[in-house]
């Protein structure tokens, strides 16, 4: 049942730029309303430059518990946050925000735990399988920790921000729990295929990475979540690949995010 908006509402904010794309409000009021809270989540539209200004202002606000953070604001945002999680600390990005108790935030990164969860939901078990992963950015790191994490066998990164791929490269081998190399737009040879870029939300947009070389024997997955099906998912399914899409790994992620949000 939808709780009433109120005066004793408690608000969560979705930052992002651009924000009109993402589903998350919806979904995620409707899983914090099903364990009983009167809480809604808004979308906020904040350019990268305006971002710790508006992060200051909402924080004045006492009913505002937490942010969940998108595209582009999850590297900023870590460095807003008081304390993080050992995870987000090690991978410097955050997606969801709540409040210590002195009014300061407490961040943590669950894109990737979820995006592997949604793999394994869909049949694909990373341990032991090579890796390709198109995509360094906020949730491309947190899924490349999370696969190194799960126990692949190797993780080729391909990014075309070289010096960001670079420090996300150098970052995972420094664990030492895997060969973590530099990929290229080629997946042959994979046994995982991963597109975590936004290569695919434009229809004008190209594929990720080369869809010819995209074989039936290969596991494909997308962060995308608009349109529900990307060129790169329709493609690897027309090989007959198993895939999973953006809208599995949201599923996942929304439950983690909420579980973190109403802990105390």
């Amino acid at each position: 049942m939808t709780e009433p908006l109120s005066g004793a509402t408690r608000i969560h904010f979705i930052v992002g730029d651009p924000i009109a794309q993402v589903k998350s409000p919806a979904g995620v009021t409707q899983a914090l309303q099903a364990q009983g809270h009167n809480a809604y989540v808004m979308p906020a539209h904040v350019a990268p430059a305006k971002l710790a200004a508006w992060v200051d202002g909402v924080s004045l606000a006492q009913n505002v518990d937490g942010i969940i953070v998108t595209v582009p604001h999850k590297f900023a945002c870590h460095d807003l946050c008081a304390t993080t999680s050992d995870r987000a600390a090690f991978l410097h990005t955050v997606n969801t925000m709540r409040r210590n108790p002195d009014g300061s935030w407490h961040g943590d990164m669950f894109d990737g735990l979820g995006f592997v969860s949604a793999m394994q939901d869909n049949g694909c078990q990373p341990e032991g399988k090579k890796a390709l992963l198109v995509g360094a950015g906020g949730a491309g790191s947190a899924i490349a920790h999370a696969l190194v994490m799960a126990g692949v066998s190797e993780l080729a990164i391909f990014d075309a921000d070289s010096a960001r791929r670079t420090t996300l490269v150098d970052r995972l081998a420094s664990l030492g729990r895997c060969a973590v190399t530099h990929g290229s737009a080629d997946p042959t040879g994979f046994d995982i295929v991963l597109n975590a870029t936004p290569v695919g939300m434009q229809e004008a947009d190209p594929y990720p990475l080369d869809a010819d070389k995209i074989h039936s024997s290969m596991f494909v997955g997308c962060v995308i979540t608009a349109p529900a099906i990307t060129p790169l998912i329709a493609a690897a399914r027309a090989k007959r690949c198993a895939t999973m899409t953006g809208a599995h790994m949201f599923g996942r992620v929304r439950d983690l995010m909420v579980n973190f949000l109403l802990e105390k």
